[in-house]
């Protein structure tokens, strides 16, 4: 048994208590200055897609979204408008990523067993992607989507190759990354007491020595970014709706 094991309580027996964290806190400043969960996309605004996939969850009991302080309350009223059902709360983020996913993890139920980490800009995500995430989270204490890489990578310093990793090694990570509610927390405190500076939720999790078990993600889960990125999510919600 690894040291984190003992740490952390052992719900693979029973139908574990979920909290789901959107994250919502971002700049949105590769957008032209606009706040990319707000835009339009097929009529409804890309977090209202997000948030409905995750409110469809079977394995999630609740949602706490880490939001700037100029939008606490605007994502308020869109949980209202778009019919979101399960019990929301809406936190003030911090100034990273790490920090607004802990807020939310200290505001989720006490009870949760798990805390789901999913990306606001990620509008489709599925709630059979949701809960196959955390039905292996369950099992392994820590788990988020993925695809294989097609491209192949090269890694470069100062404009020069310096080597080509093996592309069958390598993997493009999606949400929502799911983990054990205490090692999440446990870990991103670490992390933000280090000042280790991290892309996702797993790499606070792998700092600890924790395995993450991935499971198979979706083409269509995109993250939206940049403007080239709604044109894509237009592009896929018009081929969803046949």
């Amino acid at each position: 048994m690894k040291f984190w094991q003992k740490l952390f309580p052992d719900h693979r027996s029973v139908k574990p208590r979920c909290s789901a964290i959107i994250a919502a806190a971002g700049s949105s400043r590769r957008m032209e200055g606009e706040n990319k969960l707000l835009l339009p996309l097929g009529g409804k605004p890309v977090l209202a897609h997000t948030l409905q996939a995750v409110d469809a969850a079977a394995g999630v009991d609740e949602i706490i979204i880490a939001a700037r302080e100029e939008d606490l309350v605007r994502f308020a009223e869109l949980c209202k408008t778009w019919g979101i059902k399960k019990p929301v709360k809406v936190v003030a983020g911090g100034k990273t990523r790490e920090e607004s996913v802990l807020r939310a993890a200290i505001e989720a139920d006490p009870d949760a067993n798990l805390l789901a980490v999913q990306d606001g800009a990620r509008p489709f995500t599925t709630p059979e992607l949701i809960d196959d995430v955390i039905e292996s989270a369950r099992m392994h204490f820590a788990a988020a989507p993925a695809l294989p890489v097609k491209d192949t990578i090269k890694v470069a310093v100062d404009g020069i190759v310096r080597n080509t990793p093996d592309r069958s090694l390598l993997y493009t990570v999606q949400t929502p990354q799911v983990f054990d509610a205490q090692l999440l927390r446990a870990a991103l405190t670490s992390a933000i007491e280090a000042g280790a500076v991290l892309t996702d939720d797993c790499s606070a999790v792998e700092r600890l020595g924790k395995e993450i078990y991935l499971t198979e993600g979706l083409e269509e889960n995109i993250k939206i970014t940049t403007p080239w990125d709604m044109i894509l999510a237009e592009a896929i919600l018009k081929r969803k709706e046949g």
